[in-house]
């Protein structure tokens, strides 16, 4: 090798509440750890002064490694590369995560980008630092893209995807929990079970990233680590950061059986769809309620089976979701229903369905909560060439992503009018699904707020009538109506305010 053996993996700041330490690049760390590799973790909880740090932490590296999603995550990514690259022109600067594996050639093309690392890449990472640390030639590493000593972009051949169990565990030992508790105001580690979804929706990169395989950790090993982790580090919230935990079902009700004997306490969050909930028998929803399940995330989208069809979710339907709220309800399960709107084909009429349909769920069963979102488009996703032809325009170019965040609008048939309108209905939405929570926790206020608020909101959704909206600014006047929650967690979000015109 050559003198230093030092790899610094960075982690950019994000839109969101923390979650606990970044598990992708704890995961990165630890093959390279075992190979004997001097691993510095950086993000903007560790180190508040992340830029300083790595441009002193580069001084002496082997390689810097940026893991990236699409959106803000780009800004300080671009921005600590060329920094580093100006005090030391020759250090390999190698991105990864979803928007670069998704994104490759075009964000290889920037100056400051030496290699990409595609897709699972604990395997490929260590490959590259063991080539550099020898001074050897990077032609041949599976599952890399780099520049070779021409500048000609060279994409090797995709690796094979590892079974996750034969995989190293991530490196909690790197990160102190404290730290990302003070943040978020409870002890929470991220961990993941399974990746990948065997489902190919429209809009959807996982199947692009994992290529619709399930790939899942055994049964025992999940078990065993949470009940290792938990207590180590006393943590009081574990949020599974698997893309469809529900895909096994058996396997999901081991988990909870085992967490159960484990004796360990502690809660978990999970994401699904809701037709493998449905399959489910109302016992085993209490089984996962029994272990610690106190949230889950689906991805229902919308209640038209029209625009779930265009959105290629033929396996979903509005039964399911009943169904769903039914169970979880009983189990006393908090559960949130993502909503996309402004989907290509989607009409005023599939969005006030989708709101009427949603509604009554939520009066029946009141576990239930909305994160809407309009269609955001990431790159990768097979509906792009449809996309373009309807005049939505691509980035051209690694920085123009940053604007692209979640919920941000770039499409060109919801301006103006329409645009009003879709945000007018849904602040009634939310607003008449707040109401009945408001009333249930306040039952003496219950006839007066309903007679006041509740009956002419629901009027109005009934009729798509949205003019004048009276009931929107007094509620606006005593408390604000949560109009983004994460799907991970159910845990209200920042509000956005920027638009691509």
């Amino acid at each position: 090798m050559s003198g230093t053996n030092k790899v610094v993996l960075f982690y950019p700041p994000y839109d969101g509440p923390p979650l606990g330490a970044p598990l992708s690049l704890l995961c990165l760390a630890s093959p390279l750890l075992q190979a004997g590799f001097d691993v510095k973790l950086v993000d903007n909880l560790l180190c508040p002064d992340y830029e300083k740090t790595i441009l002193r932490e580069s001084e002496d590296a082997l390689l810097l490694g940026i893991s990236v999603l699409t959106g803000p995550h780009i800004g300080a990514a671009v921005r600590v590369s060329k920094a580093v690259k100006k005090l030391r022109p020759s250090l390999p600067i190698v991105f990864g995560g979803w928007h670069a594996s998704l994104a490759t050639h075009q964000t290889l093309r920037e100056s400051f980008v030496d290699a990409i690392v595609r897709g699972q890449g604990e395997l490929t990472l260590l490959e590259l630092a063991q080539r550099i640390a020898n001074r050897q030639d990077w032609h041949g590493i599976r599952g890399l893209s780099f520049k070779d000593g021409d500048g000609k972009i060279v994409h090797e051949l995709e690796r094979s995807v590892a079974d996750i169990n034969t995989l190293p565990a991530p490196a909690y030992h790197l990160a102190d929990p404290g730290i990302y508790a003070q943040a978020s105001g409870v002890r929470q580690l991220a961990y993941t079970s399974s990746v990948g979804c065997p489902y190919q929706c429209n809009y959807c990169t996982d199947q692009v990233f994992y290529k619709r395989r399930f790939n899942a950790y055994r049964v025992e090993r999940v078990v065993n680590d949470l009940a290792e982790l938990v207590p180590r580090y006393n943590i009081h919230h574990v949020p599974l950061f698997d893309s469809n935990f529900l895909v096994d079902r058996k396997r999901a009700v081991a988990i909870a059986q085992g967490i159960i004997a484990s004796g360990v306490k502690f809660q978990w969050d999970f994401q699904t769809s809701t037709d493998f909930l449905a399959l489910m028998s109302d016992d085993d929803v209490q089984l996962l309620a029994e272990s610690g399940v106190n949230h889950i995330g689906f991805g229902t989208e919308s209640a038209s089976q029209e625009v779930l069809a265009l959105m290629n979710k033929r396996f979903q339907h509005v039964e399911q979701m009943v169904e769903t709220a039914r169970k979880t309800h009983l189990a006393g399960i908090h559960v949130v229903f993502n909503i996309i709107l402004g989907y290509p084909g989607e009409t005023e009429d599939h969005r006030q369905q989708t709101f009427r349909v949603m509604s009554d769920i939520a009066k029946e069963y009141p576990n239930i909560s909305f994160s809407p979102n309009i269609f955001t488009p990431y790159p990768g996703i097979p509906i792009w060439p449809q996309l373009k032809e309807m005049g939505v325009r691509e980035p051209q170019c690694l920085e123009e992503w940053e604007t692209l965040a979640l919920g941000t609008n770039v499409l060109p048939w919801l301006r103006g009018e329409e645009l009003r309108r879709l945000r007018r209905s849904l602040e009634y939405f939310l607003l008449n699904n707040q109401i009945r929570k408001i009333t249930r926790k306040i039952p003496w206020a219950r006839r007066s707020v309903q007679r006041l608020l509740g009956a002419p909101v629901r009027w109005r959704i009934g009729k798509s009538r949205y003019s004048f909206p009276w009931e929107l600014w007094l509620s606006r006047a005593v408390e604000k109506v949560v109009t983004r929650r994460s799907l991970l967690t159910g845990q209200p979000l920042a509000e956005r305010t920027q638009e691509v015109c």
